[in-house]
């Protein structure tokens, strides 16, 4: 008896281990390079087992079905920060200097969430801007299962140079909690690898900042003291990334060998040439200075763009000209978490291409993060799945409704 019953229970053990297979059919399928017509896939556990015609799938457990929707690759954010919110409920220096870590790690687990359900099942998060590693829990407890949220790489406290950072404007012999980690010269070497040590997936620089005489954007740190962060990175098999909004701030960190340049507002052609030569991509954030601009500077989008937003508009035309490698980022966290397609209608509006930004939000982010088998729809990549209603690649803002959200093979929002 005892025997039959250990059988049967070995038998159940095995029965529910075997994989489920999950069939998701629509109108379209974006694998993350071109659009195919009637095209589905099936998953079975946390792989893509087949992709292509629906007449030619096998059978599944589990079938989805979406008539005049697209499936895609679960979107990739590009610059994220989960610990920031919108700076017209609450301000940067308020943030870093009043709300305690543990409020913002709450907040934070909340806002990666939200990047979750709006399709990006995967984020780049670039600095906890003065709450420490908190963005390294979150990512902890994301894998854990504690809250539901995207993969992240994280880059925990980020570097700056002694002096350009802030919060700014206090009693000079009162130290305040600053956004990032100071660092200069040999020291560089020492701070690079505790953040490293403590979490950080790549490692964030600002390469200049707004300590200018008139408080205008200047280099901060030399060619030589940025590739000690570089060299020092490599050797872990780890990447750096830019903070840089001046031509020469985005100089000197090519030729220091980073991975991507952030913001890059201030971009002329023969900057964004170099960066070409040199493998390195440009993260635009076009909706981060969107969202700027309304607040400090009472833009209404209805009336004419101001200055700040033609030129940026101009430096995106010119990356474009170039051919530096895009990648999609909107610096989410300075608007709202969930609103990220925001950065992908500007980059529509500004130029480029439906079915070029849906590469660079997937496919793209993938090649330049070093995600592998991740961005594209092929058997045997992971199940990071998203199917929006209508077609993306004629109307971007399609994005915005999202029917259905799988993870690494793992179903979050079905509708």
């Amino acid at each position: 008896m005892m025997r039959s019953i250990i059988s049967s229970l070995l038998f159940l053990s095995v029965f529910l281990s075997v994989a489920q297979r999950v069939k998701i059919t629509a109108d379209q399928l974006f694998d993350g390079v071109s659009v195919q017509s009637d095209w589905g896939l099936i998953v079975e556990g946390n792989v893509i087992l087949e992709v292509g015609p629906i007449n030619k799938l096998g059978e599944a457990d589990q079938e989805f079905n979406y008539p005049t929707g697209t499936i895609m690759p679960g979107m990739i954010e590009g610059h994220s920060h989960v610990l920031l919110y919108p700076y017209n409920q609450t301000g940067w220096n308020d943030q870093v200097l009043k709300e305690s870590r543990s409020l913002r790690a709450i907040r934070g687990g909340q806002a990666a969430t939200k990047n979750l359900y709006a399709g990006f099942t995967t984020i780049r998060d670039l600095g906890s801007e003065g709450a420490g590693y908190a963005d390294v829990a979150i990512k902890q407890s994301i894998e854990q299962g504690i809250i539901e949220g995207p993969r992240m790489l994280v880059a925990g406290r980020a570097i700056v140079a002694t002096g350009s950072y802030g919060p700014k404007g206090f009693h000079p012999d009162f130290d305040v909690p600053l956004g990032a980690e100071p660092a200069d010269a040999q020291n560089l070497i020492t701070v690079t690898r505790d953040q490293i040590g403590k979490g950080a997936d790549f490692i964030k620089v600002y390469a200049d900042y707004r300590w200018g005489p008139d408080g205008e954007a200047k280099p901060t740190f030399s060619i030589e003291e940025l590739k000690m962060i570089v060299e020092t990175a490599a050797s872990s098999g780890r990447v750096v990334v830019t903070h840089a909004a001046t031509a020469e701030g985005m100089r000197r960190a090519t030729l220091a060998g980073v991975k991507t340049i952030e913001h890059g507002s201030d971009a002329t052609m023969e900057v964004l040439q170099l960066m070409k030569e040199n493998n390195v991509a440009l993260c635009p954030t076009l909706a981060a200075t969107h969202a700027v601009t309304q607040y400090f500077d009472g833009w209404d989008t209805k009336d004419p763009e101001p200055e700040r937003i033609t030129n940026k508009r101009k430096m995106f035309e010119r990356a474009l000209k170039s051919g530096v490698t895009l990648v999609a980022g909107g610096d989410v966290g300075v608007f709202p978490h969930g609103e990220n397609v925001r950065e992908l209608e500007l980059m529509v509006d500004y130029g480029m291409a439906e079915l070029d930004v849906l590469r660079s939000v997937t496919s793209i982010n993938a090649e330049v993060f070093g995600l592998e088998k991740l961005g594209e729809l092929k058997q045997g990549f992971l199940a990071d799945i998203v199917v929006v209603e209508g077609n993306p690649s004629k109307s971007i803002s399609d994005l915005y409704k999202i029917k259905l959200v799988m993870k690494d093979g793992i179903l979050y929002k079905t509708d």
